[in-house]
């Protein structure tokens, strides 16, 4: 059987806009890599582990569900390598085993919660004195270990790096996140989506829009409702607005860690004219609390659109020097060229999202989804190295730039809300956000409480890719490798 075949031969559980199959042991150890799909996620709830597939080609999502029978189910990350982080999840959060994965440690569990797999419906009591993390071995000729994080010198999120080093050369990177661990999905069960909207938004804080819009849009589909026009169109402009932002900070900081701090004053300076224009249209810098399932909780008056305009108008008249600043000097030009390479067996084996894929020629978007974007204007890279990350976010952002000119004069009139009716029912939803695609899944029961969630920001598929990114390269140079993919500490740590 083909990878669809075997998928939609389980029983149909009525999940929108894409089904979600029923599969037994057997069918689901079965579920082998094949040319066009890729693993976008794999999550549990009590008795039962779910798994979502992207076909490529027909740019539809497949779901996937095994009963948790004495909470085991076949793994799947000897096939699918990018399967392994989700695995541990599944232990920690939802007591599910993988049995036969190709990594048994736990990853947000780090030993100290009270309860063991909170969210399995059966949860034990911790045992006191967490063993610490058996981090993977490196042997050779003056190989030798440098521990850095989980608190570092800059004011970021928390993570624990532990290189191996040989000279100056990275031999082995392993990242341990965990530190950020919130307890989100907890915190969503048993609320109605407007009540639970505003956990999506604090998922990833510089991602609040995408995740925001991803659960608003799960939860439309499992109730069969639509936002109205002109909410549509709203929530259009922030996630690209959020996209823009962010992709300015990362053009700027990139150039930053290679030690080049006019581009970065200058990125700053733009970004920081647009969070204040976001303010004025929307009441809050980042735009957090706007998107709400049914609509958008703010409309956006003349002076609002005038705000943006102004700032859009700085923006793209300074970008194209920043480009040829980034381009006329050479020692920039050798910090980046070459740096941080992604080997194409890698991005095929786990189908990164967002920048990092697009700039390793992965031509894939989730606005193709939905219309919001065209293919013929969807922009990729080759390099996979750092100057093809900067080049892809700087496409991005005049790209975003352009879709907002003509989006902002011409919103449609009407309503900003419609009623979510008390009911069950079951949603999906893949936004684009700046990182890549946000995927959010529901269950409502019958009076339209949240039974089940997951979240899942793309970084969970970055994470892996930079630890084998970094390797064969300085150690001066990870920061700089590191700020090109950006993953999210608190959009994996939940």
């Amino acid at each position: 059987m083909t990878l669809r075949a075997l998928i939609q031969s389980g029983l149909s559980m009525g999940c929108r806009p894409w089904p979600r199959h029923q599969l037994d042991a057997r069918r689901w150890a079965a579920l082998a890599p094949a040319p066009g799909f890729a693993l976008l996620g794999l999550w549990g709830e009590a008795g039962h582990a779910h798994a979502a597939f992207l076909d490529e080609e027909r740019m539809e999502v497949l779901l996937a569900s095994v009963p948790a029978e004495e909470g085991r189910i076949p793994a799947l990350s000897p096939l699918w390598p990018s399967a392994a982080l989700f695995e541990r999840a599944l232990r920690d959060l939802w007591g599910i085993e993988a049995e036969g994965g190709t990594d048994p440690r736990p990853f947000l569990d780090h030993g100290r919660w009270p309860l063991l797999g909170p969210l399995s419906g059966r949860p034990a009591a911790q045992a006191p004195n967490p063993q610490p993390m058996e981090f993977l071995p490196a042997t050779g000729d003056g190989v030798h270990i440098i521990p850095v994080g989980p608190i570092h010198a800059g004011i970021i999120e928390p993570g624990h790096f532990r290189f191996h080093i040989q000279g100056e050369i990275i031999v082995r990177l392993e990242v341990r996140l965990g530190y950020t661990h919130k307890g989100t999905l907890s915190l969503i069960q048993g609320k109605p989506p407007r009540a639970a909207a505003r956990f999506a938004a604090r998922l990833s804080g510089d991602t609040t829009v995408a995740h925001s819009l991803a659960f608003a849009r799960a939860a439309e589909a499992a109730l069969e409702v639509e936002a109205p026009p002109r909410a549509l169109a709203l929530r259009s402009a922030m996630l690209e607005l959020e996209r823009l932002h962010n992709h300015l900070n990362d053009l700027g900081f990139i150039s930053n860690d290679a030690a080049f701090a006019v581009i970065h004053a200058r990125c700053g300076w733009l970004r920081e004219g647009l969070l204040r224009a976001q303010a004025t249209a929307f009441g809050h810098r980042l735009m957090m609390d706007r998107v709400l399932p049914g609509g958008v909780a703010q409309d956006l008056n003349g002076e609002g659109i005038a705000a943006l305009l102004a700032s859009l108008t700085a923006i793209a008249a300074e970008l194209p020097q920043l480009l040829a600043l980034y381009e006329s000097h050479a020692s920039l030009q050798d910090r980046v060229l070459g740096t941080g390479v992604m080997v194409p067996e890698l991005v095929a084996g786990f189908a990164p999202g967002g920048v990092v894929g697009r700039a390793a020629g992965r031509g894939f978007d989730a606005r193709l989804l939905t219309g919001e974007l065209a293919p013929e204007a969807l922009a990729t890279q080759s390099g996979a190295d750092v100057d093809a990350r900067w080049r892809q976010r700087y496409d991005e952002a005049l790209q975003s730039v352009a879709m907002l000119q003509s989006l902002l004069p011409a919103l449609p009139e009407g309503e900003l809300t419609v009623t979510l009716p008390p009911r069950g029912g079951e949603g999906i939803a893949l936004v684009e956000g700046f990182r890549g695609e946000c995927l959010a899944w529901m269950r409502l029961d019958g009076a339209g409480g949240i039974e089940a969630c997951m979240l899942r920001d793309p970084s969970w598929l970055h994470w892996p890719l930079l630890e084998a990114a970094v390797i064969g390269n300085i150690v001066a140079d990870f920061p700089l490798i590191n700020k090109s993919i950006n993953g999210s500490y608190s959009g994996v740590d939940l």
